[in-house]
């Protein structure tokens, strides 16, 4: 295996996948997605045994050797780093879904940005996101290092592969490291794409046929989610718009009116 790669897949010795595990944070950290020591990444080693980012590092500064080795309950297995203190978490995903082996939690701005506002990355406005995550649901906001922020995410981990965490940032999951940090990549790459539709001040969205042979073709791509959110599509009726008879615009006016008058 190059140094520099991650191949999805087969089955990795413990080496293997610490030097994986330190690749990805390098990716992480050089394409801007964490700043300082922020974030974590992990790998399912076997039943029973996590190895994780440790805290107080850089993730595109690790070395195999700093990463640690815990139980499903968060003791540490291994001498050295102590793990990251949002490894609560990582350790709620791995017991609620059995079909993941890699987590990656980051700051990625843009989806950072989406998480600060509390808007879910939910309107079809790109292909790809339609098949690869459906839809990015929104948490509410967790005190970071402590069991509330796995809490937040519960109900909806066995629903969503990757999820804004409000003011915070964003997790993503897989069945294995490439394939949860491809997540992390998409969802910021669908948020940079959303912001600008934002700011262009127009979002034309894909119609829900668009979107149902979307999901079909899901097999066809090797796409595996559990993600069975629809996005919003350009079909959906629009909460914003409310629509009044000539009659019940001219009795809103009238009562304006009175009241009006009446404060006189």
């Amino acid at each position: 295996m190059h140094p520099d790669s991650i191949s999805p897949g087969a089955l990795k010795s413990e080496e293997e996948l610490r030097r994986d595990l330190c690749v990805a944070g390098r990716w992480i950290y050089e394409r801007g997605y964490v700043a300082a020591t922020d974030g974590n990444i992990s790998v399912r080693l076997g039943p029973g045994r996590i190895l994780t980012s440790p805290t107080g590092i850089g993730k595109g500064m690790m070395s195999p050797d700093d990463l640690v080795v815990t139980d499903l309950s968060g003791q540490k297995l291994s001498c050295g780093r102590n793990p990251s203190s949002e490894l609560g978490m990582h350790l709620l995903i791995y017991r609620r879904r059995p079909d993941v082996n890699a987590v990656c939690h980051a700051h990625p701005p843009a989806a950072t940005g989406y998480a600060a506002a509390g808007v879910p990355l939910d309107k079809a406005i790109l292909a790809e996101l339609v098949i690869c995550l459906g839809t990015v649901p929104v948490a509410p906001y967790g005190t970071p290092g402590t069991p509330e922020l796995a809490d937040t995410l519960e109900p909806l981990v066995e629903e969503a592969d990757a999820i804004l965490m409000a003011n915070h940032g964003v997790v993503t999951c897989g069945p294995d490291l490439l394939t949860a940090f491809f997540r992390m990549d998409t969802t910021e790459h669908f948020a940079r794409v959303a912001l600008v539709t934002e700011i262009l001040g127009k979002q034309v969205l894909l119609s829900g046929e668009d979107v149902e042979k979307l999901l079909a073709a899901r097999a066809r791509y090797g796409v595996r989610t559990v993600s069975t959110a629809h996005p919003v599509t350009s079909n959906a009726p629009d909460s914003e718009k409310i629509t009044l008879t000539r009659r019940e615009l001219e009795a809103i006016v009238d009562e304006a009116v009175q009241r009006e008058r009446s404060r006189r």
